[in-house]
């Protein structure tokens, strides 16, 4: 069952559907196809950032628990070379780069409720020939199930008629124990390597190795020492190519909880919410202050069309794009 969340200045209402199954509710609504909130059994907060009404989407909480693309994070000038030929893409950072797929990208659109069950919800959009630049009339579909664990599993499956560029990432910004910020939280992602980016996020170069860097989280590393440094706005990167089966990309864990991800896809950005400041009111009773949580979002390297020695974000036309990612919740004051 969906029920109406809002109405969007157009006139288009967005849905909100709750699925729940193994001891986790989760909601989604249609703008976005994002994650509004996700709730564990025995514990009595939300475990991510959201907002109860419409309104702070459509500003200061753009992209909060969305599905980001068709290029999830940056291609910098908003140029790319694909098939010969050079794009000439939305540049909606600072009018010089194009971010999450440029001003009208699929984290900021109004998806189609496709399907729903008790335990799933599926939610689809097309993105025509052109839209943001980009050549090639896609179709995607992102699933949302939860599985026993308990797990969410999120599909996201996309097609287009002409080559093309594609990279999806959920952008949902989690805490774990409903604290002001993350900083009690710790952090493991069993990446060797990272992208040096400059002062706009863009890639420079090759990876560097993470050692004696403020993103080394090869081991469990408790945030609070990291959040007061050098801003955390980066990829890690986990392989070089995408994979068939998900593997391991990080791990957090607060006050007893703990939540696992594992994805095919080969690089994880960690943003620690650098930017959020006091604003509208979230689901969990109180305003987003900065550092409130974390995002750690399943990708292809940022820009990588314009790097030929990192992951492929090519897609063929009739090609299928593939995305698993695993979020696998654990309780362990529960068990005690």
């Amino acid at each position: 069952m969906s029920t109406l969340f809002g109405t969007l200045p157009d006139g288009r209402p967005v849905l909100r559907a709750t699925i729940s199954g193994h001891g986790l509710r989760v909601s989604v609504i249609t703008l976005g196809a994002s994650v509004q909130d996700i709730r564990l059994k025995g514990v009595d907060h939300p475990l991510v950032l959201g907002y109860p009404t419409l309104e702070p989407y459509l500003g200061e909480g753009c992209y909060v628990g969305a599905i980001v693309g068709r290029y999830a994070n940056r291609i910098g000038r908003g140029r790319a070379m694909l098939g010969g030929q050079e794009l000439d893409l939305d540049r909606n950072q600072d009018g010089r780069h194009m971010l999450h797929g440029g001003s009208d990208g699929s984290g900021t659109r109004n998806w189609m409720l496709a399907a729903k069950a008790p335990d799933m919800v599926a939610l689809a959009d097309h993105l025509p020939a052109g839209h943001m630049g980009f050549p090639g009339a896609m179709l995607v579909r992102a699933t949302y199930r939860i599985l026993p664990g308990p797990v969410l599993k999120l599909t996201i499956l996309a097609t287009s008629d002409d080559l093309t560029l594609c990279s999806f990432a959920q952008h949902s910004y989690f805490n774990l124990d409903g604290s002001p910020t993350i900083a009690g939280h710790s952090l493991h992602v069993p990446a060797q390597s990272w992208l040096p980016v400059d002062a706009d996020l863009i890639p420079l170069g090759p990876p560097a190795p993470v050692e004696g860097t403020h993103l080394d989280f090869r081991r469990p590393i408790l945030l609070s020492g990291r959040l007061d440094g050098p801003p955390i706005d980066h990829n890690l990167c986990l392989s070089d190519r995408r994979r068939i089966y998900p593997q391991k990309a990080a791990t957090l864990r607060a006050e007893g909880l703990s939540m696992s991800i594992r994805s095919t896809e080969p690089g994880l950005q960690v943003y620690t919410a650098n930017h959020f400041s006091p604003g509208a009111t979230g689901i969990g009773g109180a305003p987003y202050a900065r550092h409130a949580g974390i995002a750690l979002e399943s990708q292809i390297w940022p820009d990588a069309p314009n790097h030929p020695d990192y992951p492929s974000a090519v897609l063929q036309p009739g090609q299928l794009y593939r995305q698993i990612t695993l979020l696998g919740f654990q309780n362990g004051a529960s068990r005690r």
